[in-house]
């Protein structure tokens, strides 16, 4: 870990000195992420308080009412102020997201690492294994998974999951290979280090840096993903705000003009996955030395 931290410094005191127009679209992803965030937190304690109606309860509102100073994005075809339901999407995208992405690097750094280290047979299958899944959609994956899983918070993460494994199996496998072969490594073997040792002592911290721009990433992805499946009726509960599923309930209105039950729910989950893809580029800019070089040769 010591063997890191200087260069993560220098790495950090070079990004902010020459600000580049990656560096501020990942202010701005920063930015936006943190307010999602935000609502995350705080929605459901402005539900309790009465600032925000409850957008699971039947209430005496006026169905399809366009925006209003009542009602700041109209109500739906059932009455729910759209609203609230948009606001409280964002807890159910973050929730299944950050368990979905959490899960599968979970899975795939550690089997990264131990087959890039150990290589032979094991390396050859797992390989084999994850290049299998590699090759299948994520999204037609995700589906098939939540046709066996069912519906729920975890379930739907799980159906998500298992799609970007491989992902993070390739990119610490691939690093581990590379790392290996170094000095410090060898001397940790010499003193009679164990594979576990290795591994956790001397190998981790240094195949994980790009662990982080891949989770943001996969993150975005996995919202769209989440999206798609409320909206075939695959996600999360019928009583769970999601913008997938209110995108799939506002659909046969569109037609006679109520466009804002579909504008906002679509609105939010655009402006979500831009902003953990800003974040994502940027933060690939200041772990790519190379990226970051030639943005400096473009500026």
């Amino acid at each position: 870990m010591s063997l890191i931290k200087p260069q993560l410094s220098k790495r950090f005191l070079i990004f902010t000195k020459s600000p580049t127009l990656s560096h501020q679209l990942m202010l701005v992803g920063l930015a936006i992420t943190l307010f999602f965030i935000f609502l995350a937190l705080f929605a459901p304690l402005f539900v309790s308080w009465g600032w925000l109606q409850s957008p699971t309860e039947l209430l005496s509102n006026v169905p399809l009412e366009p925006p209003s100073a009542k009602h700041w994005f109209g109500t739906d075809s059932l009455g729910y102020d759209v609203f609230s339901r948009t606001i409280l999407g964002a807890k159910a995208a973050l929730q299944v997201v950050l368990l979905a992405t959490a899960l599968s690097m979970a899975i795939g750094v550690p089997l990264g690492m131990v087959s890039g280290y150990v290589g032979g047979r094991l390396d050859k299958m797992l390989l084999f294994l994850m290049d299998s899944i590699y090759t299948l959609p994520g999204l037609l994956l995700s589906v098939t998974l939540a046709f066996v899983v069912g519906r729920g918070i975890l379930n739907a993460a799980i159906a998500i999951s298992i799609a970007y494994v491989p992902q993070y199996y390739r990119v610490v496998r691939n690093h581990t290979v590379s790392v290996k072969t170094e000095v410090y490594i060898e001397a940790a073997q010499a003193i009679g280090a164990n594979t576990w040792q290795v591994l956790s002592r001397y190998l981790f911290f240094n195949v994980i840096q790009s662990v982080p721009v891949l989770f943001t990433l996969n993150a975005a992805d996995a919202i769209l993903i989440l999206g798609g499946l409320g909206f075939l009726g695959l996600g999360l509960p019928e009583a769970v705000p999601e913008w997938g599923h209110d995108l799939k309930q506002a659909l046969p209105a569109l037609s006679t003009g109520i466009w804002w039950t579909t504008l906002f729910p679509g609105l939010a989950m655009t402006s979500m996955v831009v902003g953990l893809s800003l974040l994502g580029e940027g933060l690939n800019e200041f772990i790519n030395p190379r990226l970051r070089r030639e943005n400096g040769i473009r500026k």
